[in-house]
């Protein structure tokens, strides 16, 4: 694999069918976004499409710079896989990104057989091989969202920005909008949920967090998450009940899909959230986020942007992104215990102070 002048090559390139392999996670997919208008700025007469997985494609749809949106069934048979990588080779793409960089999105990039087949420095387990070359300042040490920036910066756009584009209609609009009557204007969304059980800092702090901005900012909690999450947010809302009763809250829990989740998001005033991919659309949206880090790094996977503020774990292991605690005893979870609720009440102060201006001091 050799490692030209990738800037140049792209310049060069005059390619009309174009496809992005990126098929999860939604927080993953929401900071590569930025290389969708990028690439249409570059070729604008190109054809772009997307592979991603079949839960996430609804977020693309409607997206006015893409053209194909392939799926991706991640628990499918041989067959729908074999279909995928047919209908990848047939598609006689010119240019392909693997921005995944895994196995999986190795094999689809090279079923393409595209004549150049672009990677990223974070690229592992093998799938590096595919590629024609890696574009650099893109490995693992480099947060998420510069990664997707040297994308952008390799297309010869270093002063392109687009913002975050999604085919939100007025309909997804509109829902949001009566979902959140009882409080609008006053939303403070909170998701307390994670895929990873140590991104999950207690429901119950998050309720003592909720109740603390309910008194000082007169903010109403409006609870987000999927339907396997509504145990989770049950523990919220009962938590919030006895610190708040008399708290005006929103359960939306298992009733947004994503456009819905979106817009919620885009009408709220601050998202108070674990590392997860509801952060990163938040934050995309330009709604300030409250992003609470245990296992994962803020500096790596937080969203750019001085608005928001992120507060992370003490602990000696802190950033170590393991999905399971590796320690037993008084130090399992400690993560999640060390970080207490006056830190993150203290930056969610600091956050409505320099967006609304609205906070005393701490």
């Amino acid at each position: 694999m050799d490692q030209p002048n990738t800037a140049a090559l792209l310049l060069e390139v005059d390619a009309r069918r174009i496809c992005i392999i990126k098929p999860s996670a939604l927080g993953d997919v929401v900071q590569a976004l930025p290389v969708l208008p990028a690439l249409r700025r570059r070729f604008p007469k190109a054809r772009i499409s997307w592979v991603i997985s079949r839960s996430l494609a609804p977020l693309l749809e409607g997206h006015p710079d893409l053209d194909e949106i392939i799926p991706f069934d991640r628990r499918g048979s041989f067959g729908d896989w074999r279909k995928l990588l047919t209908r990848l080779r047939r598609s006689r793409f010119d240019l392909v990104f693997d921005l995944q960089g895994l196995m999986r999105s190795g094999l689809m990039l090279l079923a393409t057989r595209a004549s150049l087949r672009v990677g990223l420095e974070s690229a592992r387990e093998g799938s590096m091989w595919g590629c024609h070359f890696l574009i650099p300042g893109t490995d693992l040490s480099i947060p998420a969202h510069l990664r997707s920036r040297h994308v952008v910066d390799a297309l010869g756009l270093a002063n392109f920005s687009s913002g975050l584009r999604l085919g939100i209609s007025r309909a997804d609009k509109e829902w949001a909008a009566t979902q959140l009557a009882p409080v609008a204007g006053s939303v403070l969304a909170i998701h307390p949920a994670a895929s990873w059980k140590t991104k999950r800092w207690p429901a119950d702090r998050f309720a003592a967090v909720a109740s603390k901005a309910i008194r000082r900012f007169g903010l109403s909690p409006v609870i987000l998450g999927g339907a396997e999450e509504q145990p989770l947010s049950a523990q919220f809302v009962q938590t919030l009940r006895q610190l708040a009763p008399q708290a005006r809250l929103v359960d939306l829990t298992g009733q947004t899909n994503l456009k819905h989740l979106a817009a919620v998001l885009e009408q709220s005033r601050a998202l108070l959230t674990t590392d997860s991919g509801p952060m990163q659309l938040a934050a995309g949206l330009g709604t300030p986020v409250v992003g609470v880090f245990t296992c994962t790094s803020p500096v790596i996977s937080g969203p750019a942007g001085s608005q928001h503020e992120l507060v992370a774990t003490g602990v000696s292991c802190a950033a170590s992104y393991r999905k399971r605690c590796p320690h037993r005893g008084k130090k399992h979870l400690a993560c999640l215990e060390e970080l207490d609720v006056e830190r993150v009440w203290a930056a969610l102060c600091r956050l409505m102070q320099k967006n609304f201006q609205q906070a005393d001091a701490a």
